[in-house]
């Protein structure tokens, strides 16, 4: 008779499977989704990790990766997360977790992306008339019950926005999770689907769909080495499907070391690109106290580089 463990990896196998036989549709979709800043993944440690989360969300960045993984906090929580992105471009997330009863677990956050200034000229004469930015917002709850100690439900309710020069748009969307973990926390495993949602109003005068994305994950902590070894296959509707595969060291621990690998990164390179590292991901973590500062790096061909900064602990 199946355990509920893998009952859960053969959910996961099959939900794989069934996006990713259709690649050409998946990829016709490219470029077609509204609000993208949605895809951008948060938190240094999981990007360290290569962004493969949804199957460890043991931190406070699962209010992003699986909403399930909330559950298990037992006191107040935050998060606040810096990332140098692209092109002058900066994005940022802050969240606040709250613990109510035994079984419940309550969760607010907001995510923005600030595309910088970029100078407005006419289009006949390419005079300048002047400066003008851009940028996105996104406002969410989230709520997680426990329903026993190794399997937990989560889900986030997200309104979005989106502001260029004079133009606007607006959406909302839901994010459900679901999250499993071994009676000794050795394994673990995790489903997500993302954005899940609709575009209310739009910039132009049509409306797109959203960055729906079905991601799954497992994480093990192998027996007498000091690391958490974590996977993602991830099935964006908008895109090829991709994985994401990383570790956590902790033998030196209270500092941590990162490293990861995310099949996405090849596309960050032109065809003539002879970058290989794109997709490569590392960082490190320090705890002090009841505080965590996280930094991850990310070389990502010729789009240049990322670095993010984050910072985890107790209220």
């Amino acid at each position: 008779m199946y355990t509920l463990k893998y009952r859960l990896i053969l959910t996961l196998f099959l939900f794989t499977a069934f996006f990713a036989a259709d690649v050409s549709a998946v990829s016709s979709n490219v470029g077609t989704s509204s609000f993208p800043f949605l895809k951008i993944n948060i938190s240094a440690r999981a990007v360290a990790m290569g962004g493969a989360f949804t199957g460890l969300a043991d931190d406070e960045s699962a209010l992003y990766y699986n909403p399930a993984g909330i559950a298990s906090f037992e006191q107040k929580r935050y998060i606040l997360g810096y990332h140098n992105y692209f092109y002058d471009m900066q994005n940022g997330f802050v969240g606040i977790i709250k613990p109510a009863g035994n079984s419940n677990v309550y969760g607010l956050y907001i995510g923005y992306l600030n595309y910088g200034t970029f100078t407005e000229t006419e289009e006949n004469t390419g005079n300048v008339l002047g400066d003008f930015s851009g940028g996105d917002l996104v406002f969410a709850f989230s709520f997680a019950h426990k329903k026993s100690h190794q399997l937990s439900f989560g889900g986030t309710a997200k309104f979005i926005y989106e502001k260029i020069q004079d133009y606007s748009a607006t959406g909302a969307a839901v994010d459900l999770g679901i999250k499993y973990i071994s009676d000794r926390g050795k394994f673990g495993a995790g489903l997500t689907i993302q954005n899940l949602g609709a575009q209310l109003s739009a910039l132009g005068e049509e409306k797109d769909k959203l960055p729906t994305a079905i991601r799954g994950g497992v994480s093990y902590k192998p027996k007498g080495l000091f690391m958490t070894l974590v996977s993602d296959v991830v099935l964006p509707f908008d895109n090829d499907p991709y994985i994401a595969l990383g570790t956590d060291y902790h033998k030196f621990k209270p500092l941590f070391l990162r490293l990861g690998w995310n099949s996405f990164g090849s596309n960050y390179r032109t065809a003539e690109s002879e970058d290989s590292w794109a997709g490569l991901s590392f960082g490190a973590g320090f705890e002090f106290r009841n505080m965590q500062l996280s930094y991850s790096f990310s070389p990502e061909a010729d789009l240049g580089e990322s670095h993010r900064i984050t910072i985890t602990g107790e209220l």
